[in-house]
């Protein structure tokens, strides 16, 4: 029988994402926030103002707490690891924002650890329960597209230099993982090779172009090659004003598919499946969309975040994995620094064995 125990959360970090993530747990029956932690207690005492919970200043404090089952981890990206670890040595279930962590060691030391203390470990990856991604998910596992030929993710975003300068960590190796793949880019390409079940080598270019005083690169574009044999293309940028909706496009022998955000500005196959037209009807592009975050990082809807966070909760309550667990995060994270090494070192980097 399935427990209908409430699932009662921590958030650690209480920047732009946290309210996000709160916004999406306050929409889930059963779960419930009961704390907000940052160093900057303001910060911590705003958001528990606005979602209700208690305000902490050390993630020590707030994971060793008995009314805390879960803890999301919202600081930087370069910080992961060191709240992650620390609720799962609390024996705290832990969900991390996207990209779990900056390298593929310090992603590793976080799954090890929610293995150690037999907790179950969630990485944010929201698009990937999408309606409209589940469908094309779907479409590739029945063989629609006959030989895939082409797999592409086109991420042409802007962000102006207030963007960079408005934190320390933005724009740093260090606590941004990198620029516009790892961190505005990543959501594509988790989900270009989830997709495609994976990618085995890139060639890449990066630089900063569009942007003063940061490390990391704000346009990059690489090549690949899919463990199917398919090919295809990752373009990644925060410099393109005012910044296009993320674009996921591919074709086979049999079929091409393109979605944009949560819509499908093409799905056609040379043999039609009775609910083809339907599923064009209902996925078509809507004039007054927004872009996302394309132009505005605070513009994300909750939805794909309320669905993940709903399959976390019931994962807890059933003693099951979640859909998306942590280790299968470090695929997205493993493409990127091949990226970056590619571009760095001027030659094609296979992805190591996840």
């Amino acid at each position: 029988m399935t427990d209908s125990k409430e699932i009662r959360f921590g958030i650690v970090g209480c920047g732009m994402i946290s309210a996000v993530q709160a916004e999406a747990l306050s929409r889930i029956p059963g779960a419930r926030i009961v704390g907000f932690c940052d160093e900057i207690k303001a910060a911590a005492s705003a958001r528990a103002e606005r979602f209700g919970g208690r305000v902490f200043t050390r993630v020590q404090d707030l994971a060793s707490d008995p009314e805390v089952d879960a803890v999301s981890i919202c600081t930087p990206s370069g910080l992961h690891m060191e709240a992650a670890i620390t609720a799962a040595e609390a024996k705290k279930h832990v969900m991390v924002e996207k990209p779990i962590e900056v390298t593929l060691e310090r992603a590793n030391a976080i799954v090890a650890a929610c293995r150690t203390h037999g907790v179950k470990l969630g990485a944010i990856f929201p698009r990937r329960f999408l309606d409209s991604s589940q469908l094309l998910k779907y479409a590739i596992s029945r063989g629609r597209f006959g030989s895939t030929v082409l797999a592409s993710a086109y991420i042409k975003w802007y962000r102006d230099q207030a963007y960079y300068e408005s934190s320390q960590w933005r724009g740093t190796f260090k606590y941004d993982g990198g620029g516009a793949l790892m961190n505005q880019g990543v959501h594509g390409i988790d989900l270009l090779q989830w997709l495609m079940g994976g990618v085995a080598e890139v060639s890449a270019f990066s630089a900063t172009r569009a942007h003063t005083g940061i490390e990391v690169e704000d346009v990059a574009v690489a090549a690949l090659t899919f463990r199917s044999g398919a090919l295809g293309v990752i373009e990644g940028t925060t410099g393109a004003w005012p910044g296009e909706k993320l674009t996921i496009e591919i074709s086979g022998d049999a079929g091409t598919v393109v979605l944009e955000d949560d819509a499908i500005r093409q799905w056609q196959f040379k043999e039609e499946d009775p609910e083809d037209e339907a599923i064009r009807r209902r996925f078509a592009p809507r004039a007054n969309a927004t872009s996302g975050g394309a132009t505005d990082a605070k513009a994300i809807d909750s939805e794909g975040h309320r669905l993940q966070f709903e399959d976390f909760v019931q994962a807890i309550r059933d003693d099951r994995r979640p859909r998306i667990e942590g280790s299968e995060a470090r695929a997205a994270v493993a493409i990127v620094t091949a990226i970056y090494r590619s571009a760095r070192e001027r030659r094609a980097i296979a992805i190591e064995d996840l």
